[in-house]
C-alpha cells in the first residue's frame, strides 16, 4: 500500500457520509496516472497554489480600487480567508478538507483586473459575455500553463458553482460558497471601517445585536451556525437567526459601500480603462502576445481578449493602458 491509498482509506475511517471521497472522483478532463503520494484532491490542490493565475490575485483589487495603506484585502488574502473559514466548517462536519481548500483556493482564479468593475465591463461590452466564476474554469481548463490544470470534476463544479444561483454537486463546494460570502461581508466591513466609509455604529443594530460587534466574533457566529445546522440536518446551510442577520448584513453592504459609496470613487476611471483596452486589442489583436494570437481562430477574438484583459493584475492594466494611451516623454522616446 502506497501513502496516497493510506490516506484514502483514512479518509473512508474518519469523513462523514456528507463528505467526498478522494478516492470515487469522478475524474480529470484527461486520463493521468493517480500519484503515490497525494490524493486526488491534494493534486489540485498543490497545481493551484503553484499557478501563475493563483500568484496574480495578490495585485487584483478586493473591493477597494487602488487603495491607500497596507492592510486592505486583496483577491489573494479574501482568496485565503475563504479558504481557512471553509476548512474550519469542513473539518468541523467531517468533509474533505483537501476538496474544500483546493476549491477555495481556485474560486476566483478568474477575476479580472480592478475585480467585480473589470467583470461587469467586459460582460456588457462582449457580446460572448463575461463572468468570473466562468472564467476561473476556463483558467483551470484551459488557459494555465497554456493547456490548463486538469483538475478533477469535483473542483472543477466547486470553481464553477461558488457564485450566482448554481449549486455545487458537493457539500464542498456548498461549503466553500457559504465561506465566500462569510469572508466577504467581514472583511468588508472591516475595510469599510478602516477606510471611514461607514462606522461600526452605522452597521444594522438589530443585525449586530445577533452576531456582534466585533470581526472575529461575528464570523465565528456565522461558522458556527453552519456547522450545527449541517451536524443537525445533514444540509449545508445558513439559516435561521444568524442566516437572517447575515443575508441583511450582505444587504447593508451593498447599498453602504460596494454600490455608490467612497470605495467606488475610482471605479469611473477603471471602466474607461477597460473599456480602452478591450477596443485597443480587439482592433489590433496582433498586439498581444503570441499565446492569445494563436487562440482566435478556436475561441474568437472576443473571447481571446477577454482572457487576456481578464489575466491581467490591476497595474498590469494600468501600465498596459499608459504604454497604449498616454504619450510618452521625449527622454523615453529617444
Amino acid at each position: 500500500m502506497n501513502i496516497r491509498e493510506h490516506y484514502e482509506q483514512l479518509e473512508e475511517k474518519i469523513l462523514s457520509p456528507l463528505a467526498t471521497k478522494s478516492k470515487y472522483t469522478k475524474g480529470r478532463l484527461k486520463f493521468e496516472e493517480k500519484c503515490n503520494i497525494r490524493t486526488e484532491f491534494q493534486r489540485d490542490r498543490d497545481r493551484i497554489i503553484h499557478s501563475k493565475a493563483f500568484r496574480r490575485l495578490k495585485h487584483k483589487t478586493q473591493v477597494f480600487i487602488a487603495p491607500e495603506g497596507d492592510h486592505y484585502r486583496t483577491r489573494l488574502t479574501h482568496t485565503l480567508e475563504v479558504a481557512q473559514i471553509a476548512r474550519t466548517i469542513s473539518r468541523a462536519i467531517g468533509l474533505n478538507e483537501d476538496l474544500t481548500e483546493a476549491i477555495a483556493l481556485g474560486h476566483d482564479l478568474g477575476h479580472t483586473p480592478f475585480g467585480h468593475t473589470g467583470e461587469n465591463v467586459l460582460n456588457k461590452i462582449a457580446s460572448c459575455g463575461f463572468k468570473h466564476y466562468e472564467q476561473s474554469l476556463r483558467v483551470v481548463d484551459f488557459l494555465e500553463k497554456g493547456t490548463g490544470l486538469n483538475l478533477t470534476y469535483e473542483v472543477r463544479n466547486g470553481i464553477l458553482c461558488h457564485s450566482s444561483n448554481l449549486e455545487a454537486e458537493t457539500n464542498e463546494g456548498k461549503v466553500v460558497k457559504l465561506a465566500d460570502k462569510i469572508a466577504y461581508i467581514n472583511h468588508d466591513i472591516d475595510d469599510a471601517i478602516r477606510a471611514g466609509i461607514i462606522t461600526i455604529d452605522d452597521l444594522p443594530k438589530e443585525c449586530i445585536k445577533v452576531l456582534g460587534k466585533g470581526h472575529s466574533e461575528r464570523i465565528n457566529k456565522m461558522i458556527t451556525a453552519v456547522i450545527e445546522h449541517a451536524i443537525k440536518f445533514g444540509v449545508v446551510a445558513l439559516v435561521g437567526e444568524i442566516g437572517q442577520a447575515t443575508w441583511e448584513l450582505r444587504d447593508f453592504m451593498f447599498k453602504n459601500v460596494y454600490i455608490g459609496s467612497k470605495a467606488k470613487q475610482e471605479e469611473e476611471k477603471a471602466i474607461k480603462m477597460i473599456q480602452a483596452l478591450y477596443e485597443y486589442y480587439y482592433n489590433n489583436p496582433n498586439k498581444m502576445p503570441t499565446e492569445f494570437i494563436n487562440r482566435i481562430e478556436e475561441w474568437g477574438k472576443e473571447r481571446v481578449v477577454c482572457d487576456f484583459i481578464a489575466g491581467m493584475t490591476d497595474r498590469y492594466a494600468i501600465n498596459e493602458f499608459i504604454n497604449i494611451y498616454i504619450p510618452l516623454s521625449w527622454g523615453k522616446i529617444y
